[in-house]
C-alpha cells in the first residue's frame, strides 16, 4: 500500500524536474567518476572506485524515491480548498501563547516542506497540532521541550 504524496501542481512539477535532472545529469557524473576511477587501475584496494560505486547507489535510491512520491501523488486545485478550517496547503498565522511571538506558516506535504520558506509538513509536530483548528482556536502541540500552545490567528489558502 502506497502512502499518497498531496502535492500543488507547483510542487509536483519541481519533483519531476529533479528526478529528470537526477537521471540524465546526475547519472551522467557518476557514469564519469566511475569510469574514472575504474582506470586507475585494480578496483580491490580503489577506494574512489567504491565511493563512485557507492554514490551511484545512493542516486538510484534517491531517483527510486522520487518516482514513489510522483507515483503516488495527488495534484490538489487549492481553489476548491476550505479556508474556515486547517488543512493541507493553509496558510496559518499562529501566536506562540508563551512568547507572544507571531508566525505564519504554509501546511504542505513533506516532499513540499521548507522551513526556510515557510512551508511545514503536515505530518510535523506542529502541522499535526494545527490540523482541523479554526480561527481563535488553541492548538497544543507536543515537543521534545513539553507542550506549546499556539492561537489560530488566521488561515488563508
Amino acid at each position: 500500500m502506497s502512502n499518497i504524496t498531496y502535492l500543488t501542481q507547483e510542487g509536483y512539477d519541481k519533483l519531476q524536474a529533479e528526478v529528470d535532472e537526477l537521471k540524465t545529469d546526475g547519472r551522467a557524473n557518476v557514469a564519469k567518476a566511475i569510469a574514472e576511477a575504474r582506470a586507475q587501475g585494480d578496483l580491490s584496494e580503489n577506494a574512489e572506485y567504491d565511493a563512485a560505486k557507492d554514490a551511484q547507489g545512493m542516486l538510484e535510491m534517491k531517483i527510486n524515491k522520487l518516482e514513489t512520491a510522483l507515483a503516488s501523488a495527488r495534484i490538489i486545485d487549492q481553489s476548491q480548498l476550505d479556508d474556515s478550517k486547517v488543512g493541507i496547503f493553509s496558510v496559518v498565522t499562529i501566536k506562540n501563547l508563551k512568547s507572544s511571538k507571531e508566525v505564519t506558516y504554509t501546511l504542505t506535504s513533506e516532499t513540499e516542506a521548507n522551513l526556510k520558506e515557510k512551508k511545514i509538513s503536515l505530518s510535523s509536530p506542529i502541522g499535526k497540532g494545527l490540523l482541523g483548528k479554526e480561527v481563535g482556536d488553541i492548538a497544543e502541540v507536543e515537543t521534545p521541550g513539553g507542550i506549546m500552545k499556539f492561537e489560530i490567528k488566521n488561515i488563508t489558502l
